[in-house]
């Protein structure tokens, strides 16, 4: 009875130290005890959905501690505007009178403040009170108000307030919660029945700390449908749980713990070509950190019988920036498009909160940095942009859509972080994206020129002022321009229109796909250093780490430790490998073996699983690795 009591205490007791992660034992434990109280009520709706909201609650309780409250008080709050939508908009269209739309746009636009100010109180507390301590030359602290309201309450200091925790999958459930109050007032959708319902759609667990974000008018319907599971979706489901299983720990733990933190951690210690190989390898970590747990967490679901959007297509077969955030993140992107870049203005014009956001954005980054070149930089491009617009008429409705673009993808990064490392990150992002729509109706000529000319000036600047940056910058300029050169004078004149239609295409393909992973991969020494740090410390750490690395990287290699290393590292120099080329595999091929596993017998299903388990197992680490979007 004694242990039994000690089971049940530890079971419902906050555990830091095992959190419910898909990678561990608990979690699974936990979910088979959770599907088979499913199983038993499958066929009831209402009690299937009031049943998966509070398990979620409880997982996010075990995840989270107390900032399961915070959650509940956003799914009391989304639900109750919802309903609150609905009332008025029957009364407007029964009485025809103006002040019910006018109320509910108040009441939708209430929502969204609310569910923002939460995300900046907990996201983003520190950055604004850095910049406002930068600006006003004050000393301002950090206040957890929560802190100070649960020790007064309990009369104890039990709670630390002098720093703000950041909550778990804080960001995906306050987007999903705008994202109903939006579409109610849309009338996307009607209101959830009830508060089971809409919990259920806030708080299911699978999705609920690291996405997919799932949009009301996907998800909602879903809840009012018949459990239903075939046969293949059963095969589907267990083949995306071991897929992502796959990603997360032979791809991402193993090549993250063996190789590319020891070099992220002390880039000097290395050489050039350790640090360049770290930057493609954190590329596929990520890649398959994030992708892994999206996997995971459809085939979850998909158990129960329902189904999250595709979160991933084979990013690294992009073959531009823009193409590449149409497969990375589809969920964020969607959502920041329908959401942001939509209301902004889109691609027909820029509006007043667009220039706000961006000016506010530049300046935020010249004060972040605290670096005079920076700020220098920064002035530069505004300077830049303003002249532009005066002096280009014909080119200021290309310039307006171009910002709502930038705008887009500066706070899409600062979603990911509060810091000036994330914000660069979605800067360049976002200047890949605008030299790609520049660069696309280009003409040949222009583009040999364009070519020639970045490489001269980086030839010049290198020769003229040594750098290892600008030396980087003359080594993959020369390759852009030799690559050109070669596309358009050798290969095209040589294919003509037979192999343009044949073989053309795929080489040109393999170029720009070559060129993107290149450029997304170079724009990842933001988003890597700094990560889990305050604003403050990302900021010097990024810096520090992106010098150092981009250092190594373009000072003058010795080629004679290549051979060694590879040797050395041979094991994650082959998973790398196998890991990019399955990535590349076609998506018909992925198809069919997809397939194959979903219909196989079930004992023929069951081996398969036993032996994917068995090989996971080894490339277990000692070291728990969190999901690197646990953090976001």
């Amino acid at each position: 009875m004694r242990d039994l009591i000690t089971f049940l205490t530890d079971l419902f007791r906050y555990d830091p130290e095992h959190p419910l992660l898909f990678t561990q034992f608990n979690f699974w434990a936990f979910f088979l005890i959770v599907f088979a109280g499913f199983c038993l009520l499958k066929d009831r709706r209402v009690w299937r959905n009031g049943y998966l909201f509070f398990v979620s609650l409880f997982f996010y309780y075990k995840t989270s501690y107390l900032f399961v409250l915070l959650l509940i008080f956003s799914t009391l709050m989304g639900w109750t505007i919802g309903i609150r939508s609905d009332a008025l908009y029957e009364k407007a269209q029964a009485t025809g009178a103006a002040r019910y739309q006018r109320r509910r746009k108040a009441w939708m636009v209430r929502g969204v403040v609310i569910n923002l100010l939460i995300l900046f109180y907990f996201k983003y507390a520190y950055f604004f009170t850095d910049i406002h301590n930068t600006i006003f030359h004050t000393d301002l602290k950090v206040v957890n108000y929560l802190a100070v309201f649960a020790n007064h309450f309990t009369d104890t200091p039990r709670f630390d307030a002098t720093r703000i925790i950041l909550p778990v999958g804080i960001s995906f459930f306050t987007f999903q919660n705008i994202s109903y109050i939006v579409d109610v007032y849309k009338r996307r959708i009607r209101h959830a029945h009830n508060i089971l319902d809409f919990g259920f759609y806030t708080t299911f667990f699978p999705q609920l700390v690291a996405g997919p974000i799932v949009r009301a008018d996907q998800f909602i319907p879903q809840l009012y449908r018949p459990y239903f599971l075939g046969r293949r979706q059963f095969g589907i489901a267990v083949f995306w749980i071991l897929n992502g299983l796959m990603k997360k720990i032979i791809l991402s733990d193993y090549l993250a713990v063996n190789f590319v933190d020891r070099v992220f951690d002390n880039p000097l210690l290395f050489t050039g070509f350790e640090n360049l190989s770290a930057l493609f390898f954190y590329s596929l970590q990520v890649y398959a950190d994030f992708s892994g747990y999206t996997d995971i967490a459809i085939g979850v679901s998909m158990l129960m019988g329902f189904y999250l959007p595709k979160n991933f297509n084979s990013p690294y077969k992009a073959t531009n920036p823009a193409g590449f955030w149409k497969r990375w993140h589809i969920s964020l992107s969607n959502w920041l498009k329908d959401y942001l870049y939509i209301p902004l203005g889109g691609n027909r014009s820029a509006s007043w909160p667009s220039y706000l956001i961006l000016g506010g954005m530049l300046v935020a980054v010249a004060l972040m940095a605290q670096t005079a070149w920076v700020t220098l930089a920064v002035t530069t491009v505004i300077g830049l942009l303003v002249a532009i617009y005066c002096i280009f008429p014909r080119h200021r409705r290309q310039f307006r859509t171009n910002v709502n673009n930038m705008d887009t993808m500066l706070l899409g990064g600062m979603w990911h972080g509060a810091s000036f490392n994330f914000i660069t990150w979605g800067g360049l992002n976002g200047l890949g994206i605008l030299v790609y729509k520049w660069w696309k109706p280009k003409g040949w000529q222009t583009r040999i020129v364009a070519t020639e000319l970045l490489f001269l000036v980086f030839l010049v600047c290198n020769r003229i002022w040594p750098a290892p940056a600008l030396r980087l910058g003359e080594i993959w300029s020369g390759i852009i321009c030799g690559g050109t050169m070669i596309r358009y004078l050798v290969i095209r004149p040589l294919m003509k229109e037979r192999a343009k239609k044949k073989g053309t295409l795929t080489i040109e393909s393999v170029w720009n796909i070559f060129l993107t992973f290149v450029f997304i991969t170079f724009t990842r020494l933001f988003f890597r250093s700094g990560s889990n740090l305050g604003p403050a410390q990302a900021n010097e750490t990024a810096w520090r780490t992106a010098k150092e690395m981009v250092n190594q990287i373009g000072s003058p290699w010795d080629t004679s430790v290549i051979g060694p290393v590879i040797n050395n590292y041979w094991n994650i120099f082959l998973i790398f490998a196998l890991g990019m080329i399955i990535h590349w595999l076609p998506d018909r091929f992925k198809r069919r073996y997809r397939i194959w596993f979903a219909s196989l017998p079930l004992w023929a299903m069951a081996l398969a699983v036993v032996a994917a388990v068995f090989i996971i197992f080894q490339f277990i680490t000692a070291d728990l690795q969190p999901f690197i979007y646990f953090q976001f």
